[in-house]
């Protein structure tokens, strides 16, 4: 599979110089990681590439990886517009600008004759990027305003699209899925070993190894296999540092994140019936840690990490950046055998089946918290 896939990206790489890569904001590291390794990648050939991910926040445990500061929240300047003004006949003089109430305008002051509007043609530019790649990206909706502002754009683009999940929607003109590996960083070094296996440098293998470490929470998922080992084998004999990443994954802890993890274990509940582990975390127990969004993504993992009999992972907390005066953020992790975006169904929520998040308005934390864990109950009881 990997050999002919290679072999299509080889050619339809052949003439693009300008690559944009995309994931969702709900991602946990994979996606983001795998982005940085194809980043790095694609560079050593010589392509211009950006990496955009909605409303992007880097995790503080993943900031060791240096590109990461790259990769930018929003999509913009894709197209310009083109005025091409014909002054073969008269010449320029004088070339000036305003902007006023919101218009602008143009003045043209031509040295001989006068210029008229046949004079005048407008264009837009092709869009800015060649190519697009999508990484742990189920759908094209999951990308929020990076495909809602630019649906355009997405329509017209060619699309590789690179990911694990099941649920995968084949959106892209190259679609590589395979639901039996462990991360989307595994699936990319398969890749990049069958394509151009010299541009295996260590940052690459240093990120790639990174997301496999992330995604199988250092191989102790049920999902690992032989093979999975013996590619982390790989990436370490191409200049991988295990120990350093586990270093900055796991054992690198701000003194804000371990007041919140505090704050967390004191509220800590568990439905043993269900498998459900929940807590939550209050406005003034985020002020008080001097924690910020980042560290409530290292709060999950460490549940995660920490409850090996769960199945479903629950945190709420209250969102002190939204702009209204209650608002609760429900975050859910479950494991294979439950799909955590069914689950939060009726809240709108963003994500997959691994891990959704959805925000509940105009409703106490302990409301939200009374109704969602009850609404979690009936669904599994039934």
């Amino acid at each position: 599979m990997f050999d002919t896939q290679a072999q299509q990206l080889d050619k339809i790489l052949e003439d693009k110089k300008n690559i944009l890569i995309t994931f969702p904001k709900t991602d946990k590291g994979d996606a983001m990681t795998s982005a940085i390794a194809l980043l790095a990648f694609l560079q050593k050939q010589g392509k211009r590439v950006d990496v955009v991910c909605e409303d992007i926040e880097i995790p503080n445990q993943l900031k060791f990886i240096k590109k990461t500061k790259l990769i930018k929240s929003t999509l913009d300047h894709l197209q310009k517009f083109v005025i091409t003004v014909d002054t073969k006949k008269t010449g320029v003089h004088e070339l000036s600008y305003d902007n006023k109430d919101d218009k602008l305008r143009i003045f043209i002051t031509p040295k001989q004759n006068h210029l008229t509007r046949d004079n005048i043609r407008t264009t837009q530019s092709d869009f800015k990027y060649d190519i697009i790649f999508t990484i742990g990206t189920q759908d094209l909706e999951q990308l929020g305003l990076t495909y809602h502002d630019n649906t355009e754009f997405f329509y017209k683009c060619p699309i590789v699209n690179i990911d694990q999940n099941p649920s995968n929607a084949q959106f892209g003109d190259i679609n590589v899925v395979d639901i039996t590996a462990t991360s989307n960083a595994e699936i990319l070094f398969n890749l990049f070993n069958n394509w151009k296996k010299e541009d295996l440098s260590e940052e690459v293998s240093t990120a790639l190894l990174t997301g496999m470490i992330v995604n199988t929470r250092s191989f102790k998922t049920g999902n690992v296999r032989p093979q999975t080992l013996h590619l982390a084998s790989k990436l370490m004999h191409l200049g991988a540092d295990r120990d350093y990443i586990v270093q900055n994954l796991y054992r690198t802890r701000s003194l804000s994140t371990l007041k919140l993890w505090g704050q967390a274990l004191s509220h800590l509940q568990y439905d043993k019936k269900i498998g459900l582990v929940w807590t939550t975390i209050t406005r003034d127990d985020l002020i008080r840690s001097g924690a910020s969004s980042n560290d409530l993504h290292e709060i999950v993992e460490e549940l995660i990490g920490n409850s090996p009999e769960a199945k479903l992972i629950l945190l709420l907390h209250e969102d002190i950046a939204s702009d209204k005066k209650q608002a609760t953020k429900v975050i859910l992790d479950t494991d294979k055998e439950y799909n955590a975006d069914e689950l939060l169904k009726p809240y709108q929520p963003t994500g997959d089946k691994k891990q959704a998040v959805a925000t509940i308005s105009d409703k106490s934390l302990k409301q939200v918290e009374e109704e969602v864990v009850e609404h979690i109950r009936k669904i599994i009881s039934v």
